[in-house]
């Protein structure tokens, strides 16, 4: 939001200076962003006499001028511009000045063996308009010598302010006064409207055109024609302001528009009355309708759009823009004013969809003042009375005003009670009042009636702060919290937040780096990994190759890992703990920890090395990971089911799944997909995992959060190796798996080393060798003992899985 400082004066009777106005705006909340001082940007430019305007000795198209800049000593200028000519007024900019249009900082120099001492400038040199053609030619009656930006009116100051959305009341100049009147810094200036007295009906009807439960898409739509205007050019002081805060003008009509839209946060639309057809309809748009906007651009309407129609067509997307047929140009003689109240959901969808930004819809979806639409309206024919001439008729009104006013019981003791801040009654009185808040009783509690342009007031933390945003923060004393001696009976994290952090911790201390990648990915990439559907396309995307959200964490890290490859760091491995999304339903976002390693960035370090060649990383690094990750969140792996293979994007031969039974799985490990690698342009050797943190069992319940005492038994451990051979189709886990349970109080640790196929194995076998560690913890295991254990880990084994000891 723009405004200049004299703008700002025409609401607010103040002496504060720029730099009190900026402050207090910051204070307030309206936070200052920036102040565009034109006036200290030329203060060295001055308004200069050419004396004399001779032809360049050495130079056909340059001049060799005598330039008076109000001290009486003439300068020596070379000029070439082709209108410099003795007895013009133009801007003189002496050296040491920098010139904006050039980006160079003048000095005295030498021009084809001449010596010029300054510049005679354009406007475009000095960054105020396109015209390069030739000099600043100014009228006669100019102040030599005076600073230029004084003269042309340019020591106005821009003020941009950053504006929360829900502050729509301060979308207008005139809200911001009213704002800074309440601090004390200036008095709101109360201009009375009185109505237009119009002459006759209003030809033209207007029917609202909505089925019962559609009546708030636009409660109120008023009209009037106003014959006979002139429409040329803008004044200039009008045009001026609108340049200022970046608006273009265009004629007097469309700028009494824009111009109300920032002074008063009024949003209206101007139609050439001869280029109506018939009455009004303001109803949804038709599938398949189109209408030519005032940008020039087409734009394709469906039933969730509200228009403006006529015996045409579309004329106007409500509250977003109007239709270049009937709009207004030098030729208007006869103009139709509207101002209208528009649902701002409907307005905020229609203007996503169709990607229109305009100054009326950033107003109509935050909420205007509906009990300014028809004094709106009324301002705005006398502005074009003013400026334009014309004849009004009455008003023709379509709906009502809606009531949306609420009383709220608001003690004055919850000032200190939220806010910690003690304020007088009459203080906070007073403050509510001056924003134009209704504050009636005079006990510990009030009734107060927020104004009509304050539809984000709701309830009584809104009044605190209010009074408080006013009264300053300052005026806060600054206390210590109280220190809490007992220990909270309930956690404050729940057990996903407590394994969201776990998880993060856990990776890290494997020396994965986190990442932090984007939620929305590529198209192609979402499709390669599960995704990709219509229901997780975003409407708006940021960039093209963000248009889809992720439905997993493993296509960002790989995308990451490859820019850090074409960097020169191709062994890298990466982490990440978000969120994924596989439908547009609450149920279908998901919680995730992902890690991916590339090149030779194996857990036990990366790189070439001494001592021997660098293997690369394989699937059984990214399983450690996984497994390293559950056992870090303490989830039991005891019933954890290891099963070969994954989903597409996995190698089907060098992959697994990690589920508790067929129907909750929890994650999967493994090579990536040599397609997927050629798809994705990705190169090397790249192993990744995923783990759906949701998914994961909770934790038992147990009767104290204490771990159990250390229990370290002080008889020697005793290994025992057996060779099985079983079909080549039984995975290693369930041998693992028979073996734990033959004798589980005994049974410390289970480990494979080896794996061999070959002669003396039958065809169609394997041979898995495993060790057992039997640790024992009330007295030494006799021989016979050890090999009764030995016996029922064989028989449990062949009973499993039908494997026997190998010979």
């Amino acid at each position: 939001m723009k405004f200049t400082l004299s703008w700002l004066k025409d609401h607010l009777d103040t002496e504060a200076s720029l730099d009190t106005i900026a402050e207090t705006l910051t204070r307030i909340g309206l936070e200052v962003e920036g102040i565009e001082d034109k006036a200290a940007a030329l203060k060295p430019y001055v308004i200069a006499r050419v004396v004399s305007a001779e032809q360049h000795p050495n130079a056909d198209r340059l001049r060799v001028c005598q330039v008076d800049a109000g001290d009486g000593q003439p300068l020596q200028v070379v000029c070439g511009a082709p209108n410099a000519r003795a007895g013009m007024l133009s801007v003189f900019a002496p050296p040491g000045t920098y010139v904006p249009g050039k980006d160079i900082t003048l000095s005295v120099g030498t021009i084809r063996g001449v010596e010029s001492r300054g510049m005679l400038c354009s406007g475009a040199e000095l960054g105020l308009s396109e015209d390069h053609d030739g000099i600043l030619d100014l009228p006669q009656d100019a102040p030599v010598g005076t600073p230029y930006a004084v003269w042309a009116g340019l020591d106005d100051p821009v003020i941009e302010i950053n504006l929360t959305p829900n502050r729509a009341d301060c979308a207008s100049i005139h809200g911001i006064a009213r704002d800074l009147a309440a601090t004390g810094i200036g008095t709101l200036k109360r201009e009375p409207l009185p109505p237009v007295r119009g002459e006759g009906a209003c030809p033209t009807e207007v029917t609202l055109r909505f089925d019962a439960h559609d009546k708030g898409l636009c409660p109120l739509f008023a009209l009037r024609l106003v014959r006979g205007v002139r429409n040329g050019p803008s004044p200039e002081w009008m045009q001026k302001r609108l340049r200022a805060i970046g608006l273009r003008p265009i004629n007097a009509l469309v700028d009494i528009t824009n111009y109300l839209t920032f002074d008063r946060g009024r949003p209206l639309h101007v139609f050439d009355a001869n280029k109506v057809a018939g009455g009004l309809v303001v109803r949804r748009a038709e599938d398949g309708e189109s209408l030519v906007a005032l940008d020039g651009k087409t734009y394709r309407l469906d039933d969730d759009a509200i228009v403006i129609a006529d015996g045409n067509g579309v004329e106007s997307i409500g509250g977003i823009m109007g239709g270049q047929a009937s709009g207004c140009d030098e030729g208007t003689t006869d103009v139709l004013i509207e101002s209208a109240l528009w649902d701002p959901r409907n307005i905020a969808r229609t203007g996503r969809r169709l990607g229109i930004i305009t100054d009326a819809r950033y107003r109509f979806e935050r909420g205007v003042d509906p009990a300014f639409a028809l004094p709106g309206l009324d301002l705005a024919t006398r502005l074009v009375m003013d400026l334009c001439g014309g004849t009004p008729t009455q008003a023709t009104i379509a709906g009502e005003v809606p009531e949306l006013s609420q009383v709220i019981d608001f003690p004055w003791t919850e000032v200190r009670r939220l806010a910690g801040i003690e304020l007088s009654r009459a203080e906070m009185k007073v403050t509510l009042e001056t924003l134009g808040f209704h504050v009636a009783g005079s006990g510990d509690r009030v009734k107060v009636l927020p104004p009509s342009w304050r539809a984000d007031v709701e309830g009584k933390a809104d009044l605190v702060e209010e009074i408080v945003r006013i009264a300053g923060l300052d005026r806060i004393e600054p206390k210590p919290l109280p220190r809490v001696e007992t220990v909270a009976h309930e956690p404050m994290l729940t057990v996903l937040q407590r394994r969201t952090r776990l998880a993060r911790r856990a990776l890290a201390s494997r020396g994965l780096m986190e990442a932090v990648t984007y939620s929305f990915i590529a198209a192609e990439d979402a499709r390669l990994f599960g995704g990709g559907g219509g229901d997780l396309a975003l409407a708006n995307p940021i960039a093209a190759d963000l248009s889809d959200m992720r439905p997993s964490l493993v296509p960002g890290l790989l995308r990451a890992a490859q820019r850090n490859a074409d960097r020169g760091f191709a062994d890298v491995a990466l982490f990440e703990v978000g969120q994924c999304f596989a439908s547009d339903e609450p149920e279908g976002q998901s919680v995730r920890a992902a890690g991916i390693r590339r090149g030779t960035a194996r857990h036990g370090g990366g790189g070439r090395h001494w001592a021997g060649a660098a293997a690369p990383v394989d699937a059984f690094e990214a399983k450690a990971d996984a497994l390293a990750l559950l056992t870090a969140l303490g989830v039991p792996t005891g019933g954890l089911q290891v099963v070969a293979g994954g989903p597409a994007w996995l190698h089907p031969g060098r992959s697994g799944t990690l589920q508790f039974g067929p129907k909750n799985v929890v994650g999967h490990f493994g090579e990536l997909h040599p397609r997927l690698l050629k798809a994705m342009d990705l190169k090397g050797t790249q192993v990744a995992f995923e783990i759906v943190l949701d998914a994961l069992p909770l934790p038992r319940q147990r009767p104290t959060k204490a771990k159990p005492a250390l229990t370290l038994s002080g008889l020697q451990a005793i290994s025992r190796d057996f060779a099985f051979v079983v079909a080549r189709d039984v995975s290693s886990a369930d041998i693992l798996k028979a073996a734990q349970g033959a004798e589980r109080k005994l049974i410390a640790a289970i480990d494979v080393f080896d794996l061999y196929e070959g002669i003396g194995i039958p065809e169609g076998s394997k041979s898995v060798a495993v060790a057992v560690r039997l640790q024992p913890t009330e007295r030494t295991l006799t021989d016979a003992e050890i090999e009764a254990v030995s016996a029922k880990i064989v028989a449990e084994v062949g009973k499993k899985t039908g494997a026997t000891l190998r010979a």
